[in-house]
């Protein structure tokens, strides 16, 4: 197993800066503390399957699995490791969610754990078994390597019946952490056990009366009856308040690992401090910022601001999701539809700079823990004296000026650039052409501003359009990319004398000539390297699209747009 990771990676690894090195060296120190011969690392992650898997559940098991895969390097392979991927499937039903069927069904049986819930969309056992089926095809769908664990069935089939007797006999010890928490009419009446009520099934939150240790159960009193029960702690019958609950999962399975949000550090405090108390050593983790919308506003599964991970993937692939999640963890982040182009285009310079990288910088590159490692290929396009690698923003602008409403259309510019591309030798761009052209139609177009030349830019525009048709035949983008920069350093207006080997009679172009052409000519204050943007739309066309700029008629259809949209 030695010889699993080189051993030039290995030491980079130790000396990584990179958060899961920073990470997984916890884990090390931990695993070194270790009394015995017990060398095995435990990974979690929790999830309430009282809603469907949403994007904070794929952050989390991204970012768990990245520590992972560090501190696999950091050992060499020598340490076993296991994610646990945990439901709390035997939480009661508090409320009716407000995107499911059959909300009466659900408003019936409020109380009773999720599993005794009936599937409101009359497919699996119960509700918990519904999301937890949805969970599971989730997390396999993006490739994680987890173990799936249901409270319901541990408490069931006894496998928390020891830790739960330990905290039944160490109560005084819990109680003490968790009162001076509660405020003082929650306080009289809390208990850390919740007995599952005979005769309705449902979770009671009610005081206990006695506690009895020897025997390993519960004495409480119906509230509405006043009838009253002896309720074994074991097998099912009982289950815990949620945070001695985390904290009785910690030491009944013995997790090493596990990170949460920021809003749940107190949790965390007093699900540590329980640990403690009944004499298991807390999980190492840290807490990850929240994500905000557009606003700043912390996202709400209630108030439905924010970005799902089904909108993510309509618009962009689990790469640039996972690069999303990976980048500042501990730094609140605006989850909006804005990010996603960035996201992508962030992940492709990432993904194009890491063979060229040393070992130290690539575990600084986010597409190694990305991908476990093992990053793919970039996926570059043209001949051999000239690869480009298509950007998002470059296929969103070819989008917006070949009009293009199907794969075809643009695959049809990418390969009159580079022959020999197609959907079957570059899949990943195949799949971003597809998101690009639904990104554009939804987002992009609506919001584009085209500005009217004026007489100046005209006549720029103009000489630019000379230049263009004056290449050789079968000019390549650098040879295009050079046209417009001779063009715009002849022009004083963009003319640059304090660009790096700028000269009087040679000098630099200023940012200003681009960005009069992504104004004009592409409706956008930002763009693509102009010259691979020509090159794989194509020169003649390019030069009608300045005509069209010309002549104002591009300005024109888009106002026609915009008029129908708001018209519809």
């Amino acid at each position: 197993m030695s010889n699993l990771y080189p051993a030039e990676l290995v030491a980079a690894a130790n000396v990584s800066a990179a958060w899961p090195f920073e990470e997984a060296r916890k884990l090390v120190s931990r695993l070194e503390k270790r009394p015995g011969d017990a060398k095995e690392i435990l990974f979690e992650t929790g999830y309430g399957p009282s809603g469907l898997p949403h994007i904070g559940t794929f952050g989390e098991v991204a970012r768990t699995s990245m520590v992972r895969h560090a501190f696999q390097v950091l050992t060499e392979g020598r340490v076993p490791t296991r994610l646990i991927a945990f439901s709390d499937d035997m939480d009661g039903l508090r409320k009716v969610p407000g995107n499911v069927p059959n909300p009466a069904l659900l408003q019936a049986n409020l109380g009773k754990p999720l599993t005794q819930v009936p599937d409101p969309f009359g497919q699996y056992e119960s509700f918990a078994h519904h999301n937890n089926a949805m969970l599971r095809r989730f997390l396999d769908s993006f490739g994680f390597q987890y173990e799936f664990l249901s409270s319901t069935q541990c408490y069931r089939s006894g496998r928390f019946d020891a830790a739960l007797l330990h905290m039944l006999r160490h109560m005084d010890a819990v109680m003490a952490v968790m009162l001076p928490s509660l405020r003082e009419e929650r306080a009289s009446t809390y208990s850390p056990f919740l007995p599952i009520h005979p005769k309705t099934g449902i979770v009671m939150q009610v005081p206990v009366e006695e506690t009895r240790a020897e025997a390993g159960t519960i004495v409480w009193k119906d509230p509405e009856t006043g009838e009253r029960f002896e309720t074994p702690v074991t097998g099912g019958h009982c289950k815990l308040q949620w945070k001695p609950d985390w904290a009785m999962r910690w030491y009944a399975l013995g997790v090493d690992y596990e990170m949460a949000g920021k809003d749940l550090i107190d949790s965390v405090k007093l699900s540590s401090e329980i640990v403690r108390a009944l004499g298991g050593t807390p999980p190492d983790g840290f807490n990850y910022e929240l994500f905000l919308d557009e606003n700043g506003q912390k996202i709400s599964k209630t108030k439905g601001n924010g970005l799902s991970i089904d909108e993510w993937l309509t618009y962009a692939s689990p790469d640039s999701l996972a690069l999303f999640m990976y980048q500042k963890p501990r730094e609140a982040k605006r989850l909006y539809f804005d990010v996603i182009p960035r996201a992508v285009d962030d992940y492709l310079q990432f993904l194009g700079g890491y063979e060229k990288q040393d070992w130290k910088n690539r575990l600084g590159n986010p597409v190694w823990h990305i991908h476990g490692g093992h990053p793919p290929q970039p996926e570059t396009i043209g001949g051999d004296g000239e690869r480009t690698s298509v950007t998002f923003a470059l296929l969103l602008n070819l989008v917006a000026v070949a009009n293009a409403e199907s794969k075809d259309v643009l695959w049809a510019f990418l390969q009159r650039y580079a022959p020999g591309a197609s959907a079957a030798t570059h899949p990943r761009l195949d799949a971003m052409v597809g998101f690009a052209i639904r990104y554009f139609r939804d987002f992009v177009k609506p919001a584009k501003r085209y500005a009217a030349p004026t007489a100046e830019e005209k006549a720029a525009l103009e000489k630019l359009s000379q230049a263009l048709a004056d290449l050789p035949p079968g000019a390549d983008a650098a040879a295009i990319q050079e046209a417009v920069y001779d063009v715009g350093r002849a022009l004083p207006p963009y003319q640059d004398f304090k660009a790096k080997g700028a000269t009087p009679e040679r000098p630099g172009v200023s940012l200003e000539w681009f960005n009069t052409l992504y104004r004009i000519l592409l409706g956008e204050q930002r763009g693509p390297r102009f010259g691979s943007f020509v090159a794989i739309y194509g020169i003649a066309e390019t030069r009608t699209l300045i005509a069209k700029a010309l002549s104002g008629e591009l300005l024109r259809e888009h106002e026609t747009f915009v008029a129908s949209r708001k018209a519809s």
